[in-house]
Formats: C-alpha cells, sequence, structure tokens
C-alpha cells in the first residue's frame, strides 16, 4: 500500500470509530421524536456510513494485485502521480 493510500485508510478509520463512537451529526428533535427512533436513525446511519466509506475506500485505493499493477501502468504513462 502507498504512503497516500495508508494516510486515507487512517482518516477513514478514525471516520468511523467517531461515527460508531455515537456522534450524531444530524440532530432529531427529540420533543418530536422518541429515543427508539433517535437509536434506530442512528444505526441506519452508522450503517450507511460504514458500508459507503468501505467502498469508496476499497475503490479508490490500490489495495488489490491488480489494483497495483493498473496504478504501475498509470504512472509509466505519466497519466498519475
Amino acid at each position: 500500500m502507498d504512503k497516500s493510500s495508508l494516510i486515507r485508510t487512517i482518516l477513514l478509520a478514525i471516520a468511523l470509530v467517531n461515527q460508531v463512537a455515537g456522534t450524531v451529526v444530524i440532530a432529531l428533535n427529540e420533543q418530536h421524536v422518541s429515543t427508539i427512533v433517535d437509536g434506530v436513525y442512528l444505526l441506519i446511519s452508522t450503517l450507511i456510513t460504514v458500508f459507503i466509506s468501505i467502498v469508496t475506500w476499497f475503490k479508490n485505493n490500490y489495495v488489490t494485485e491488480k489494483g497495483l499493477k493498473q496504478k504501475n501502468v498509470l504512472q509509466q504513462n505519466k497519466l498519475i502521480k
């Protein structure tokens, strides 16, 4: 794994831990919504964040052998740094 992929991976891990730890980004008004709905909202929000983050991380980093070969070809043709 190259340096930039490692940095993105570390930042992703920090963001996921922050999300799973219970930080609510969009606060719901507790006067109108029960705490059960808040918990369901937080669970669904966390699952979506985790899923999208992992898919995005995997697709934007050269983590597989095939991906590393693609990166080498791109570098040889000066299409990326």
